[in-house]
């Protein structure tokens, strides 16, 4: 009979800690010692001090090392999340934003010091006006959802001024939108009213005109959809609602297909956002944090948050141009100012042919799976896609087979991150379990090529084996959890922290 021996490095840091063991022991104090009670001034303290590991460096070591090969990244595996954009981001980006211009700057400097701060902004800003189409852009929003909350807000101030604030109450949402939408619309303080689309993905005109009426304030359309389907419509759909004095707000979570290609204004589209953390190489997921500019229509500019970066004769400055019209700040200082520098890095490298040349890939990318793997797994929409395509487990599940999930679950063991799978909803796929597959621009051919056989393989173990899949996957220090308990009764501690 065979042993398993446990290895120390793979133990939890409490499992091998040793009293009195230390990484680093530090010198006598050469400074008196402070009452801790008497300094911090009748602040709550611990009756006890907490109960922490005590290891040697070279434990510790070992311990986070063997954490960080057991996390999954970009960097080390094919992480083909649908609607997140997980591509890889070039490490000049970093590197570049590590240099003492930009680490060591500070908001509250003088406009003086600021200059060059400024002026990448000015340059961004004008870059996305550029690949909008729309002339007017601010950097401040820290994220997508932020994006579309300053996008409604910008939308609200523009009707309160005309007077219709109080009539213009609703925001038309199609099924297949992006999930935070319908709660953005109703945090800026819209009622939402859902439109079906048709079967297709496409939206269905006839519906949405007998949608807009007077107390129509916008609609908020995803495109390309969370379907991977481009409206092909968009220039009709922009008339319906100017016809009734709305707006068409369009979420561009998913530019990285159609940027260079497509200019949102260019089809009638006021405003939008972009997700610098998904299309410009901004590190997300966890990763850091976001960035969600918006760009808008001429009409629209005077709402816009402050401050403005903007040129002068004198310089670059950051100034409110329209101080009784902005809706005020909806973020510190500048924005996610880092975040913003690592897209310009990235803008500047790929220059406008290279910008296009991202939106080609990564649609030929989605398309190439959806051809390789058609017949192997259900397709929702059976077209030309975007950049993504969705699969479903129609001809898995069936009979009680290995589901969405499992599937998903069984591409770890593959070395594959697990697709997006909640997303698009049952309604939408007509019951079955979705699979939202982004492939991204960045992903070579050989991985691709990889990819559609270790799903070919699953596809045959549902067949001969779908108790394996099932079970999966097996590789991983942990296999399946309860993950209704973990997400309705998550326990965020640690018992052996409790004393």
């Amino acid at each position: 009979m065979t042993t398993t021996l446990a290895n120390p490095a793979e133990k939890l840091l409490f499992e091998v800690s040793k009293p009195g063991r230390r990484c680093l022991r530090l010198p006598a104090l050469d400074v008196p010692k402070v009452d801790v009670k008497s300094a911090l001034k009748g602040a709550k303290l611990r009756a006890k001090p907490a109960v922490l590991p005590e290891v040697g460096e070279l434990d510790l070591v070992r311990h986070f090392k063997n954490l960080a090969q057991m996390n999954f990244s970009v960097d080390r595996n094919f992480y083909p999340l649908g609607s997140c954009t997980m591509k890889y981001n070039p490490k000049i980006n970093v590197t570049l934003l590590s240099l003492p211009g930009f680490t060591k700057a500070h908001p509250h400097l003088p406009e003086a010091d600021l200059q060059g701060h400024i002026e990448l902004m000015c340059t961004l800003e004008s870059w996305l006006s550029e690949v909008s189409g729309l002339p007017a852009v601010t950097l401040q929003p820290a994220a997508g959802a932020q994006g579309e909350m300053t996008g409604l807000m910008v939308i609200k101030a523009y009707f309160e001024e005309k007077g219709e604030g109080k009539t213009r109450r609703k925001v038309i949402i199609p099924d297949n939108a992006h999930g935070t939408n319908p709660a953005t619309a109703a945090l800026a303080g819209f009622e939402t009213v859902t439109l079906k689309g048709k079967a297709d993905g496409s939206v269905d005109l006839d519906l949405l005109k007998s949608l807009v009426r007077p107390d129509t304030a916008a609609m908020m359309i995803t495109n390309p959809s969370t379907l991977g389907i481009i409206e092909p419509r968009m220039v009709e759909i922009a008339k319906i609602l100017h016809d009734a004095g709305a707006q068409l707000y369009m979420d561009g979570a998913n530019m990285n297909a159609i940027q260079g290609v497509v200019r949102p204004g260019d089809l009638g589209v006021d405003v939008m956002h972009f997700n610098l953390h998904k299309t410009y190489s901004v590190p997300h997921g966890s990763g850091g944090p976001g960035a969600g500019p918006i760009a808008v229509a001429k009409h629209l500019e005077p709402y816009l948050p402050y401050p403005r970066p903007m040129k002068t004769e004198k310089g670059y400055t950051l100034a409110n141009p329209n101080p009784k019209r902005t809706i005020g700040k909806v973020r510190s200082f500048f924005g996610n100012y880092g975040a913003l520098v690592m897209a310009y890095i990235y803008m500047s490298q790929l220059g406008r042919e290279g910008v296009r040349r991202n939106g080609e890939n990564a649609t030929l990318n989605a398309n190439y799976l959806r051809a390789k793997l058609r017949g192997v797994y259900h397709i929702q929409n059976d077209k030309a896609c975007a950049h993504e395509v969705v699969f479903t487990d129609a001809f898995q599940h069936k009979d009680g087979g290995p589901s969405a999930l499992d599937i998903a679950k069984r591409m770890i063991d593959y070395g594959i991150h697990p697709m997006t799978i909640y997303f698009p909803l049952p309604a939408v796929t007509g019951g079955h379990g979705a699979m939202m597959v982004e492939p991204t621009e960045t992903e070579s051919k050989e991985t691709l090529d990889y990819f559609v056989e270790v799903m070919k393989k699953i596809a045959q173990e549902c067949k001969e084996n779908p108790d394996l899949v099932k079970a999966a996957p097996h590789t991983t220090p942990v296999s399946r959890v309860d993950e209704k308990k973990a997400t309705t009764n998550p326990q965020l501690y640690c018992a052996m922290c409790i004393a």
